[in-house]
């Protein structure tokens, strides 16, 4: 049976993975609000339609965190009237630029080489792990933007799914949101019409094969194990949330309190 999206959730035609964060519970009993927060797939293949739904959100910032190398593959976002964009890369172009390529054009024995044996989730959670650790700047400039002025607030990459969920998830342990309530937004990102389209560059059926969409699934999935890999490297390198926000993304206490008020019923 298709999975049927819910009517308050459109299907946008050329953007994958977009919904609203809004209505997630906070462990002192507030919720997000609703349109406010928004986070997708990239908006490259946006069509006319999509751009006239996405205007009609009145974002004021779009927060990208695709790197060079997407930007080159996919295009540049869409315009739409007087919203800010801002593009803050999440992930090194030159880092895995080899294994991506890989990924697109490698034949089953190169892919078995590189992704069989758990060495594709393995390179997803250290992905997590490093983004975490390495990119305190780029979330740190995210947070006072939104606390600032910047909201309502759209966050992408490509998929959507990985550096985007990711931002989101430090947004909500800024908010205070329940943990379990991150994970199962961070997992929303696997439902059918949401997932990224796996593009290889062959044309045959073997270039899509089950083995081969087997091998890649650890790097289209949303797994729970990934986002618990950030969230442990959080409490190993700064012993808790509240550290980590204080003093990896220098967020004071009055600037954590406005995002809340910015962002919370």
């Amino acid at each position: 049976m298709t999975q049927q999206v819910p009517s308050t959730e459109p299907e946008l035609a050329g953007v994958r993975n977009f919904r609203d964060v809004g209505g997630l519970p906070t462990v002192d009993g507030r919720r997000v609000r609703q349109g406010v927060l928004f986070r997708s797939g990239h908006l490259a293949h946006a069509t006319a339609e999509d751009a006239v739904f996405l205007a009609s959100l009145g974002l004021h910032t779009i927060f990208d965190f695709r790197n060079a190398a997407d930007r080159r593959l996919e295009g540049p976002d869409v315009e739409l009237p007087g919203v800010r964009n801002v593009n803050l890369p999440l992930s090194d172009p030159a880092d895995g630029a080899e294994f991506w390529k890989m990924v697109r054009d490698g034949d089953l024995d190169q892919l078995r080489a590189i992704l069989d044996d758990g060495k594709g989730a393995a390179r997803m959670i250290a992905s997590y792990r490093a983004i975490v650790t390495e990119r305190t700047d780029e979330h740190s400039r995210v947070l006072h933007a939104v606390a600032r002025d910047s909201v309502p607030a759209l966050m992408h990459c490509a998929a959507g799914k990985d550096r985007a969920g990711l931002s989101i998830a430090v947004t909500l342990l800024a908010l205070g949101v329940e943990r379990d309530a991150i994970v199962a937004d961070y997992l929303e990102s696997n439902a059918r019409h949401r997932r990224y389209k796996v593009h290889r560059s062959g044309t045959s059926a073997s270039a899509y094969s089950p083995e081969v969409m087997e091998l890649l699934s650890p790097l289209f999935d949303a797994r729970a194990e990934y986002l618990t890999a950030a969230l442990e490297t959080i409490e190993e390198t700064w012993g808790g949330v509240d550290a980590y926000l204080e003093r990896g993304l220098r967020l004071a206490p009055e600037t954590r309190e406005r995002l809340r008020e910015r962002l919370l019923d």
